[in-house]
């Protein structure tokens, strides 16, 4: 229990042992004895204070209880007495009349606000029975309830009563819902309304897709009565179907209630995530703990999880003192406050978009506008329904999300990949940096391999020649590995990856989605030559997120600046997460090599009459050993030339058969009809 401070006003400074005779009838000398053993949680000494009257009404445990569950039922903490000094006129009316008020003052702590109150103490003067009786003359308290909290009386019985918060919205950036509170039903079976029990019950589990004797042992609780109505499952009102063909059964029963509910279902749903109820483990990590209960719901994972304290709101407490009547009366409350309403960037319209593109491939894709920093999209495919986990999952359901080769549990955008040829242009820009490369500077290269002659077996290989020596703009637009591993052996492995330390590999983007680092190499180091010409190109142990990729991309829309992702509305403000990484010029020119790998290089499939596009094609083959056929992961990162105010960052998983061609198409379709509003 929490230590209280007492504060104790008082005209005459009195000792409790040693007093003349002259103070001894003072009662101002026993109500401050009386207020250090409350200070000290003595509250069996207390009662010694206690006027035989007074406990003739409560026993000593009575008393001790009373004191002791009532603080801890309202969490007390940091108690305060002051009282009004009495006059010497008042002290020696006192002693005529044998009784003394003070006035008293009461503050302290509890679970809702602070409880503040005016009460007042008697004392009664108890003399001695004998004349030469060395039993002195006493001041004794008629003690009473209200002392201890305002309006208290014997009978009265003090409860803690809880108002949980509306768990606040997740809105796009139009205000469209992904994440709100919505009707949905708790289907029930009366058993006293059954015509044929079992086939109502095999109707019913075949509809909510559970198994009949689960629903049986529901109706074998207990607490069942005839006329009980039996909960089964909560079901979202979506669908109607469902709902009409429950209610054709006599006996279920539809209850209206309110659940969790997520529009876009799997095409947001790393995004949103979803809630569940709250487990013991996770109640013991709160900081705020003392804002749930056992049967409280929590964000499980995504915003749900991340922005948790602002959607939860802060419960409403009231204080309240209940009378064997029935009546009540509030001591001390706390309002209720809901959670806030989050707005997103995001668009929801981009959001469907972009998942529905996925069709065949598993993969990622990052949709943002490069000037303000706007995330209009986040998707990873495939998914899952979060809605599913609202209205419970079945065992079935989880075992094949769990057993799912394609990995709809895990969540591509906040992952890293290697990166592949989508760095090169990346690789261009930290040669420029750090004056290794020059926009004029050409290399002879002759054939499609080519390995220093100590790396024995080991060769870099590229995927076209050129008829004359290669520069970056030639480099960037066939997408050339051996310049890029030439170049960067050139460099050197620690001016490299300072060069990419520089571009914001292994640190946290400012984002408030977490996110994983990228990362340089599993060693953080590019002392090997190998893995620093393997790395040149995107391949090696480099790995990204689509997130940085498309951040990093914006420096050559914004003038050699990255940009700080934004996630949140309000918080829109066109910050520079990377200041001047790139020359002006630089970035200039390379957005321009970035246009011809689309009219002239190796995303030819993107180059549309009506709309021009600029970007960047990246094959990525996975394989363990160099015997292996491993898969191959397809990237491109494109914006519209002209306006450059949209720009889409894609990896599509194992498109062994198709290559970048797939990709380039996608992210091509998706900017042509977010341009053009074909939703």
């Amino acid at each position: 229990m929490r230590k209280y401070l007492i504060i104790v006003s008082f005209m005459f400074l009195l000792t409790l042992f040693g007093c003349s005779e002259e103070t001894l009838n003072n009662p101002t000398d026993n109500l401050k004895s009386y207020l250090q053993h409350w200070n000290n949680e003595q509250y069996n000494k207390m009662y010694d204070f206690l006027s035989d009257e007074t406990k003739s009404k409560f026993q000593s445990n009575e008393f001790i209880d009373l004191h002791k569950n009532t603080y801890e039922i309202i969490e007390m903490g940091n108690l305060k007495i002051e009282f009004i000094e009495l006059s010497q006129e008042e002290i020696e009316r006192a002693i005529e009349n044998k009784e003394a008020i003070f006035d008293v003052n009461v503050s302290m702590e509890s679970i809702a606000n602070d409880i503040n109150f005016s009460e007042q103490i008697k004392l009664v003067l108890i003399e001695s029975s004998h004349e030469n009786d060395d039993d002195e003359n006493e001041w004794l308290i008629d003690w009473k309830p209200s002392l201890i909290l305002p309006n208290l009386t014997e009978e009265s019985t003090v409860k803690v009563e809880k108002t949980i918060p509306k768990r606040g919205e997740i809105l796009d950036r139009n205000r469209m819902p992904l994440a709100i509170d919505d009707i949905a039903f708790e289907v029930g079976l009366v058993p006293e309304l059954f015509i044929n029990e079992q086939d109502e019950i095999n109707k019913v589990a075949q509809f909510l897709k559970m198994n009949s004797e689960d629903i049986k042992s529901f109706l074998d609780a207990d607490w069942v009565e005839e006329h009980h109505f039996v909960p089964i499952k909560t079901i979202s009102n979506d669908n109607s179907d469902l709902i009409n063909e429950l209610r054709d059964i006599p006996s279920v029963k539809l209850n209206e209630t309110k659940a969790r509910h997520y529009p876009l279902g799997e095409k947001a749903a790393h995004l949103t995530g979803y809630i569940g109820n709250i487990t013991a483990e996770e109640l013991e990590q709160l900081d705020d703990a003392e804002q749930y209960s056992e049967t409280d719901v929590i964000g499980k994972n995504g915003l749900e999880k991340i922005f948790e304290k602002r959607l939860r709101g802060e419960n409403g407490i009231n204080i309240v003192a209940e009378e064997l009547d029935g009546s009540t009366h509030i001591i001390a409350e706390q309002p209720v406050k809901n959670g806030e309403v989050i707005s997103l960037t995001i668009d929801i319209n981009i959001q469907e978009k972009v998942y529905d593109a996925y069709e065949d491939y598993a993969g990622t894709a990052v949709v943002l506008d490069p000037k303000s920093g706007q995330l209009l999209s986040l998707t990873s495919y495939p998914a899952y329904n979060p809605n599913d986990f609202i209205y419970g999952i079945s065992q079935s359901k989880w075992e094949d999300l769990l057993n799912d080769e394609e990995q709809p549990l895990f969540n591509r955008f906040s992952s890293t990949f290697a990166p592949g040829s989508a760095l090169k242009p990346i690789t261009g820009a930290i040669g420029l940096n750090n004056g290794s490369i020059t926009h004029e500077e050409s290399i002879e290269i002759n054939g499609l391999k080519w390995s220093k002659d100590e790396w024995d077996d080991f060769e870099i290989t590229r995927v076209s020649e050129s008829s004359k020596p290669v520069n970056l703009e030639d480099a960037i637009v066939r997408s050339d590995n051996i310049y890029f591993a030439m170049k960067a052996l050139e460099m050197g492995g620690d001016s490299y990856a300072q060069g990419l330390r520089e571009f914001g590999f292994d640190e946290k983007i400012p984002f408030d989605y977490p996110v994983k680092k990228s990362q340089i190499s599993n060693s953080n180091s590019l002392n090997n030559e190998r893995l620093l010409a393997n790395t040149s190109y995107g391949q090696g142990e480099i790995e990204a997120t689509p997130l940085h990729m498309a951040l990093l991309y914006s420096a050559f829309i914004n003038n050699g600046n990255v940009v700080k992702p934004v996630l949140e509305l309000e918080k829109a403000s066109e910050e520079i997460w990377l200041n001047n990484i790139i020359e002006v010029d630089d970035a200039s020119k390379i957005s321009n090599y970035l246009r011809k790998v689309v009219t002239n290089g190796t995303a030819k499939i993107a180059n549309k009459e009506d709309l021009e596009i600029s970007g960047k094609t990246s094959t990525v083959e996975l394989k363990s050993t160099k015997e292996d056929k491993g898969h191959l992961n397809s990237w491109f990162i494109g914006y519209p030339t002209d306006d450059e105010d949209l720009l889409v960052a894609m990896m599509l998983e194992k498109t062994d058969d198709e290559g970048s061609s797939i990709v380039v198409k996608t992210v091509a379709d998706i900017i042509s009809d977010i341009k053009n509003e074909n939703f």
